[in-house]
């Protein structure tokens, strides 16, 4: 046990140094993936929007290939889960609303 206790700092001090670029990387990206948008980019969701009702109107969804139908069932899927998962956290519970 004191063996043990006496290679802890030396672990550690390997475990840190091992983790700070990864740290530095992970850092990089959170900063502009987990910004809010500016007010240039909601420009391009409403231009977004439109594209996709245009391609509603005109059927343009009838030529989608299975690979990119799967993939846009799969974050729809995403989509609806996380909102369900953030109606649960709000209301402290599985099912109903403490009234």
């Amino acid at each position: 046990m004191a063996a043990m206790a006496s290679k802890a700092p030396a672990l550690l001090k390997s475990a840190l140094d091992g983790a700070q670029p990864k740290f530095q990387t992970f850092l990089r990206y959170a900063k502009v993936e987990l910004a809010p948008p500016t007010p240039g980019e909601l420009g391009q969701v409403s231009q977004g929007i439109q594209r996709l009702l245009s391609g509603f109107r005109t059927g343009r969804w009838k030529q989608l290939t299975v690979k990119e139908a799967t993939l846009n069932t799969l974050v729809f899927t995403e989509v609806v889960c996380w909102f369900f998962i953030g109606e649960c956290i709000g209301k402290r519970s599985i099912v109903g609303y403490k009234v």
